[in-house]
């Protein structure tokens, strides 16, 4: 059953999540807690995980989930589940519509979609950010996590300002979770 329920849970996020695994956060979640996986606590740590580890945020949080649940089997089940509805559907595209992109309708669908997409990015975004600075509860101020995101907010935006240089992400995650094993 249980193989059932990872194949047809990550299934639905493969096809139904537009815009990058960012834009899909919210129905990973959706699956995840329909499903009683995990809790959010524990999802909104794992999706920190997932972005600071090689490989895509949708791949990972599939194969911890289906670790967690029923072992290789069930990570491999879930992985493949995420990854297969992208595959197909871009053999499909590429080799049915390779002139699609030139049209003019398909271009504005393209670009109705992006504001659509950004808008979902931009809700996680806040969304994570208020979880980090509320705590699990949603009730109280967790200092430490506003301390820290103070930290690397002022990190990240004084390279900038002072070297007129960007911050590398590589080395932001490093020093978070530099910051992160020092505080916790």
């Amino acid at each position: 059953m249980i193989y059932a329920e990872l194949l047809w849970g990550f299934l639905r996020v493969g096809l139904f999540s537009f815009g990058g695994a960012y834009g899909a956060i919210p129905l990973i979640r959706d699956v995840v807690l329909s499903y009683g996986w995990l809790t959010d606590e524990e999802l909104t740590y794992m999706i920190a995980v997932s972005e600071s580890t090689p490989g895509p945020i949708m791949v990972n949080l599939a194969t911890y989930v289906g670790s967690s649940q029923a072992g290789i089997m069930g990570a491999i089940l879930a992985t493949c589940a995420v990854v297969i509805p992208s595959f197909v559907i871009l053999l499909i595209i590429i080799s049915v519509l390779k002139n699609a992109l030139k049209n003019k309708n398909v271009q504005a669908v393209l670009k109705g979609m992006k504001p659509c997409i950004a808008g979902i990015v931009t809700a996680t975004g806040i969304y994570m950010l208020l979880k980090n600075a509320l705590g699990a509860e949603m009730l109280t101020l967790d200092v430490k996590n506003i301390c820290i995101t103070a930290i690397l907010a002022a990190l990240l935006y004084g390279v900038r300002y002072i070297f007129k240089k960007r911050l590398s992400p590589i080395t932001l995650i490093l020093v978070s979770a530099c910051i992160g094993i020092a505080v916790f």
